[in-house]
């Protein structure tokens, strides 16, 4: 197998996660992304540079489907060295969000399903793996949200409380696993120009939200997987626990 390290990406089949797989494959990792959609998984890997990269369908909000794909993963690639949580869900009507008092229970349940319980079965699965092989630098990165930290505007309240959520997860987890030498951290993205972001605007209305950053621009995949880079290296080995604000000034804190 090789000595490369690999890292697990979730939501790999389009925006962050794809942007993230595409930036760690060229700073040399081994890339196993993972996603709903198994099409746009496989496209993604094939724009891959470099070799020994793998794609996986798999529905972070399924208990059985995360532990086989974790299981199969490693029985075919080794041990990964890295888990990059950015599987998520941000569920819209037109364009617009559901005021609590129009939600429906089905709707936030699959929100949380998604962003709150796939991060908790894909971070178990991890460390128990780990438990059972560890590795040098074991490392976890979630995802939270600008959204959660400031109530949020565009996004809705379910997709609020999931992501709020994982900003607690993050540092419960992160205690937990210091033991094991694996680093916990989390990503908490502004207005990352996604399809996901651009659902929730209308044409013409990317310059005004930019306009709102100290920045002044909406902030780009490559961005994200930068931060990301870093937490997951073996010079981040001291910083555990955290949460990081990747938003142009969107939220200062």
């Amino acid at each position: 197998m090789s000595s490369r390290r690999l890292v697990l990406v979730t939501g790999a089949g389009q925006g962050i996660g794809a942007g993230v797989a595409a930036h760690l494959a060229k700073q040399g990792y081994r890339i196993a992304a993972a996603d709903l959609n198994a099409d746009k998984c496989a496209d993604v890997v094939a724009a891959l540079p470099g070799d020994g990269h793998s794609h996986w369908r798999m529905d972070v909000s399924s208990e059985r489907e995360v532990d086989d794909t974790f299981a199969a993963l490693e029985a075919q690639q080794g041990p990964v060295d890295a888990l990059v949580c950015a599987a998520g869900i941000l569920i819209l009507h037109d364009g617009e969000r559901r005021l609590i008092a129009d939600t429906s229970l089905d709707e936030w349940e699959l929100t949380h399903a998604v962003n709150t319980r796939g991060t908790f079965l894909c971070t178990r699965a991890y460390v128990r793996a780990r438990r059972e092989r560890p590795v040098e630098h074991g490392r976890i990165v979630t995802f939270s949200s600008c959204a959660a930290q400031l109530g949020g505007y565009r996004s809705s309240s379910a997709y609020i409380s999931s992501k709020a959520a994982i900003l607690g997860y993050t540092k419960a987890l992160a205690r937990e696993s210091a033991a094991q030498g694996i680093t916990v951290n989390g990503i908490a993205p502004g207005l990352i120009d996604t399809a996901m972001l651009r659902l929730s605007m209308q044409a013409g209305q990317e310059q005004a939200a930019a306009a709102n950053i100290p920045l002044g621009r909406l902030g780009q995949p490559d961005d994200i997987a930068a931060a990301i880079g870093f937490l997951i290296s073996p010079e981040a080995s001291y910083i555990t626990g955290t949460m990081t604000d990747v938003n142009g000034g969107y939220r200062m804190q």
